[in-house]
């Protein structure tokens, strides 16, 4: 008799060696699995996907100064990237002005440093904003950040209503999964109504939140848990701009989402149309949505840096392809891959090429584009998609009912332990090779040789950005920034929203630092509880 081995998911699912109609049974197929782009959206959003529009190619860039920054949007752009995606260094994520003691040796290292409106001005010069669909990667500080990315616009002679674009504006996966926080938890949320609630009632065509289980998952999170504890924060979110008075329709659908694409191919697939159903039923029954937009689950899957390897670093290009093929197969609507080197350094240029040349060959030479859900219908698939279902549902009961709901989990650190526990399991999972990583515990090389270009740290960005803030603070009027930050202290003492203020100040060219420290007088800052 054959010995097979045992085959268990990250998610917990025990995965048979065949699969047939009988796993289906009981399944009203019309109605689970039903059209694309019909309710419940579990074969995707659109009737012809990629047939009629392929996925947004967006991948994450930003280092150093603006203008090194914008040269490198320029260089994507100009190799067929349809839209940018901004990464801002640490200093700039925590409202750290360039000469804050505290963002020493930071400046410019992990991303781009904005200081004022003169940094976004400069990169985003020559890029028409008005037809390149640009996402802001910004938490803590988002508010500013958008108030930033409003005035620029505004500048261009772009009416507000006309704007187009993304912040990430996810606190609570900071407290989660990155630790990138500044104030405490419920006037951070605070922030994140007035923005939502601003953009319904200024800015409709704006996406002022993008909800990321990527980070979540990141840090050790199972794709179940990264499906559940995402759901439960846009939850949370879509409550806040009902308390404001706005209709469910007029709003959530300008929530979405940021996924992480590593893992078990099968799985990720599953975990995907999974999470559409499901949110299409939260949205219909929870929230009474009555626009089929409001109920669509709008996702950005891409990264998969969780799945990288430090190890033969020339494998990441292949595993890049595969985390592609899953996310277009998963039917995302937009992809970012990143790149070989991101293991070790900011991408090359060459490496972020690579990435982009990845996705266009899917569409371009692979055939991914010519029909619409290629995998719907599989015994497999379906199955798994079922079970994931149904176990992200099980999750979320939990945070509700066992933890007080997410807000709560979060200020009290409960998430956080499961995610960190998870993470461990995982670990261990690596190092007694239960979990197979090739390059690291399986098919090692003693002897390795990685040719990888690092990029290195230039303190004269630092000194740049330095430089370049001291100019504009010296050529501002000193009066009219104090009293726009006076009015930052006024409307965050009270339940005022704050997004016309915040834009007074960028307009004034109040730094970041400055903003951020008049948020700091009222509000205070985080400090993180600690659970064993």
């Amino acid at each position: 008799m054959t010995n097979l081995r045992d085959v268990t998911l990250e998610s917990g699912i025990k995965v048979k060696p065949v699969y047939g109609p009988e796993d289906l049974a009981g399944m009203d197929v019309e109605q689970e699995i039903s059209q694309p782009g019909e309710f419940p959206f579990t074969r995707g959003i659109h009737t012809n996907m990629y047939r009629e529009r392929p996925f947004t190619m967006r991948q994450y860039a930003g280092f150093g100064t603006p203008r090194e920054t914008n040269e490198r949007f320029k260089f994507l752009i100009e190799n067929g990237q349809n839209a940018l995606n901004v990464a801002f260094d640490l200093p700039t994520q925590m409202g750290l002005d360039s000469n804050d003691p505290l963002a020493e040796g930071e400046v410019g290292r992990v991303g781009m440093a904005v200081d004022t409106l003169a940094d976004m001005e400069v990169a985003f010069a020559g890029i028409p904003i008005e037809k390149i669909s640009v996402s802001l990667t910004i938490n803590a500080v988002a508010a500013p950040i958008m108030a930033m990315y409003f005035v620029l616009a505004e500048k261009r002679g772009i009416p507000l209503a006309q704007v187009r674009g993304t912040a990430q504006n996810d606190i609570l996966k900071e407290y989660i999964g990155r630790g990138a926080w500044v104030f405490p938890v419920e006037p951070a949320v605070r922030l994140i109504g007035d923005t939502i609630e601003f953009c319904a009632r200024n800015a409709p065509k704006y996406y002022p939140v993008s909800v990321c289980g990527y980070h979540i998952r990141e840090s050790g999170a199972n794709p179940v848990q990264e499906i559940a504890y995402g759901f439960a924060i846009a939850r949370a979110y879509i409550r806040l701009g009902l308390e404001r008075g706005l209709h469910v329709d007029d709003f959530a659908g300008r929530i979405s989402f940021n996924f992480d694409i590593f893992g078990n191919f099968f799985e990720q697939i599953a975990k995907f149309r999974a999470a559409r159903r499901l949110w299409a039923k939260i949205m219909r029954d929870e929230f009474g949505a009555q626009n089929p937009r409001t109920m669509k689950m709008k996702m950005i899957a891409g990264g998969g840096g969780g799945g990288l390897t430090i190890e033969q670093p020339e494998n990441n290009i292949v595993r890049g392809a595969y985390y592609a093929l899953l996310s277009a197969l998963s039917g995302t609507q937009t992809m970012a891959l990143c790149s070989y080197d991101e293991a070790y350094t900011i991408p090359t240029e060459k490496a972020a090429l690579i990435s982009l040349r990845t996705m266009q060959m899917l569409v371009e030479e692979m055939g991914i584009a010519d029909t619409v859900d290629p995998l719907g219908g599989s015994y497999y698939i379906e199955s798994l998609t079922n079970e994931m279902e149904k176990r992200i549902a099980a999750e979320m009961k939990r945070v509700d009912d066992d933890w007080d709901g997410i807000v709560t989990a979060v200020s009290n650190g409960i998430v956080q332990r499961e995610v960190a526990r998870q993470a461990f399991r995982y670990e261990q999972g690596l190092q007694n090779g239960t979990i197979a990583k090739v390059g690291v515990n399986r098919h090692r090389v003693k002897e390795e040789k990685r040719d990888v270009a690092l990029h290195s740290y230039k303190t004269e960005q630092a000194e740049e950005s330095i430089r370049r803030t001291a100019e504009v603070i010296a050529n501002r009027d000193h009066e009219a920034v104090m009293t726009e930050l006076e009015k930052i202290h006024q409307a965050a003492a009270t339940t005022q929203n704050i997004m016309p203020v915040l834009m007074d100040a960028v307009r004034a060219y109040a730094t970041l630092g400055e903003i951020t420290q008049a948020l700091k007088d009222v509000f205070g800052e985080f400090r993180e509880p600690v659970m064993l």
